[in-house]
């Protein structure tokens, strides 16, 4: 008998190899592939327009898994047209490492029995009115979105979602946008339901990974807490999504296959007929739209939880404040973290850039410092004394000798950073013990050590990233001081006034949750910006509305569908011509608007030019069908790789 096998890679299509063995669709076998043997999957189609006729290869065996489900083939199938995929690579994200991990008899998953013990949280009025609705669209698929401001309580009224699906014996998936949340909402969900839930993303090791994909292939586990990647799991019998934090953009993955986490787990939802409920105190535009056009059912909670005060708002104003020479805290600011100090309140000053400095020269030779591999600026780190590349990694020790006189550079330092401001907290606050809140400082090995040192008060003044303002609980925190509210919302895509105002407005719900007055502090040059005053309104559906209206005058996303497309190459001028012969071939063959090929705003990345077409479209137009069947006659050379994004984020 002949059956369709996916294998995972490159190739869009199934092979066909033979087999005496009794198979159905969604079988894992092992079948030979050129000289190797490799994991499979019985796929629900053949290929297609088979012009040959070969030989067929034997099936090797069938392997001890559970079936693939058929919704989930189903969904793997819709994945790959949506995002101009191959099936092969979206089979790649689902297997582990290309294989299946077969049964074994004797694995242990007593560490994830499902035990729920009687919680002690009890919901207030406004969280027991959104239980009782989201219970009532619990069933069947539908898209539920809880908005509340933060501290309201929102994971309480998911978690009671969530035990009811884990009484009926079913599986939680909840995604979570960053791996360093995870520790700590492990620590939250264990105290709620009194049973570990599995935790999977690229820190968790090989061996646990294994563990974890049989156990839910197997439905011996029943709740898992995950990063993007979660999505494309074995679950045997999922029974509701979650994403929580639902507009943060790092549920994009721009790099290798590009996809939307929370797009794609709608979708899995709609597959596997199950509720999926998005999590955010500022929704996305894309999710205000659909809540608009009824698509999504709209659950909000006003007040904080136990009735704390949302913190208070104060703008300094640089232009008339007294600053101190050579300073970057005006004395206004110097003299409110003092009163706050005083009053045992925990400081947070915020700019969110990592490292010491973004740009550097000497004022000598004015020699300033560029990634050899990538067209923009090193950034330096005084702490390492190291100049970084934030893209490709390529590092070096900040040692230069000058042209002008052969001794050494003398550094200008330019822009802020953490490490920058650190300085300036530790010279007005010396006797305070301060510490970095950032990617760079925050790790899987010390981030429970020092989160505790922060939950128990005893660093005094953080210095953060961006990375302290996702889901943290920090019950001393009080007083937040943000230092490049002028700088903000620059950038290169036209949700840089979204993304902003979603970061401030998180970032200033970290202060006062345990209902201590506290306050959120502006230090500004311009005290009239529009964006400070959408960050301190409480209801952010004011500010999205604006947006929205905005973007249907200009047609763009979600009232118009974007994909993207990079060209890069090490030869610029190759990258070049493949990209305007593209543009040539694209503008014959589909209904898009195709904007370029320009440069890309970051031309070079780890050594290869880019050059980017952007392609716009109605999206009542199957684009993405008409994008793959044009590439797929562009015959591209070897030295170029093309990639694709579909509804694009980042446009560098």
């Amino acid at each position: 008998m002949k059956f369709p096998v996916l294998i995972p890679n490159i190739f869009d299509h199934p092979f066909t190899y033979s087999s005496d063995i009794n198979l159905n669709v969604g079988d894992y076998v092992e079948v030979p592939f050129g000289k190797k043997k490799i994991n499979g999957v019985i796929w629900n189609e053949f290929e297609q327009n088979q012009s040959k006729k070969f030989r067929l290869k034997k099936i090797s065996k069938k392997l001890e898994v559970t079936p693939l489900k058929k919704t989930t083939i189903d969904f793997l199938n819709w994945f790959s047209k949506y995002n101009i995929v191959p099936k092969g690579m979206t089979l790649k994200l689902h297997l582990l490492s290309n294989q299946a991990i077969e049964n074994k008899t004797n694995s242990n998953f007593s560490d994830y029995e499902s035990t729920i013990k009687k919680s002690n949280y009890k919901l207030n009025d406004e969280q027991l009115k959104c239980f009782t609705n989201l219970s009532k669209k619990n069933n069947k698929f539908c898209v539920n979105v809880l908005q509340g401001t933060t501290g309201s309580g929102k994971t309480m009224v998911y978690f009671n979602l969530i035990k009811d699906k884990i009484k009926q014996n079913k599986q939680a998936l909840i995604l979570l946008p960053e791996i360093g949340l995870t520790r700590e909402f492990e620590k939250k969900f264990i105290d709620f339901f009194g049973f570990r839930p599995a935790i999977w993303h690229s820190g968790v090791t090989p061996k646990n990974k294994k563990h974890i994909w049989n156990g839910l292939s197997g439905g011996k586990i029943k709740a898992i807490i995950g990063a993007r990647s979660s999505l494309f799991l074995p679950f045997e019998k999922l029974g509701v999504i979650i994403v929580d934090e639902e507009h943060d953009q790092s549920f994009k993955q721009d790099e290798g296959v590009s996809y939307n986490a929370r797009d794609m787990a709608i979708s899995r939802a709609s597959y596997e007929n199950i509720p999926i409920h998005l999590i955010s105190a500022v929704p996305s535009i894309e999710t205000y739209n659909n809540i608009k056009k009824g698509k999504y059912f709209s659950h909000r909670i006003v007040k904080r939880y136990k009735n704390a005060k949302l913190p208070e708002y104060e703008l300094i104003d640089l232009k008339t404040e007294k600053k101190n020479k050579n300073s970057l805290l005006c004395e206004k600011v110097i003299s409110k973290v003092k009163n706050h100090l005083k009053q045992n309140d925990q400081v947070l000053f915020f700019v969110n850039r990592r490292g010491y400095s973004p740009f550097i020269i000497c004022k000598k030779c004015l020699k300033n410092f560029t990634c050899p591999r990538c067209s923009i600026n090193l950034v330096y780190h005084k702490i390492i004394n190291k100049i970084l590349c934030h893209y490709c990694g390529y590092k070096k020790e900040l040692v230069e000798i000058c042209k002008v006189d052969n001794e050494r550079c003398e550094f200008v330092y330019s822009g802020l950073g953490v490490e920058k401001i650190l300085e300036e907290v530790k010279k007005n606050f010396p006797e305070k013990k301060t510490a970095i809140f950032s990617s760079d400082t925050i790790n899987e090995k010390n981030s429970q050590k020092e989160l505790q040192k922060i939950i128990n008060n005893e660093i005094k003044i953080l210095v953060g990233t961006q990375l302290i303002s996702k889901g943290f609980h920090f019950p001393n925190l009080n007083c937040i001081v943000i230092l490049d509210i002028d700088f903000a919302s620059r950038g290169y895509d036209i949700r840089s006034l979204e993304k902003t105002v979603q970061l401030y407005h998180q970032l200033s719900g970290r202060a006062g949750r345990e209902g201590k007055p506290s306050k959120v502090y502006f230090q500004t040059i311009n005290k009239k910006n529009n964006m400070i005053s959408h960050i301190i309104n409480p209801d952010p559906y004011i500010f999205l509305e604006k947006e929205l209206e905005l973007r249907k005058k200009f047609k763009l996303p979600p009232f118009e569908r974007f994909v993207s497309i990079v060209i890069s190459c090490k030869d610029s001028r190759m990258s070049e011509k493949i990209a305007f012969d593209l543009v040539t071939l694209l503008k014959k063959k589909t209904e898009g608007n195709i904007l370029g090929p320009v440069n890309a705003p970051i031309y070079k990345i780890r050594g290869k030019y880019r050059n980017r077409i952007l392609i716009r479209s109605n999206k009542n137009i199957n684009i993405q069908s008409q994008i793959l069947n044009t590439v797929k006659k562009f015959k591209l050379p070897p030295q170029i790789k093309l990639s694709v994004d579909v509804d694009p984020i980042n446009f560098n």
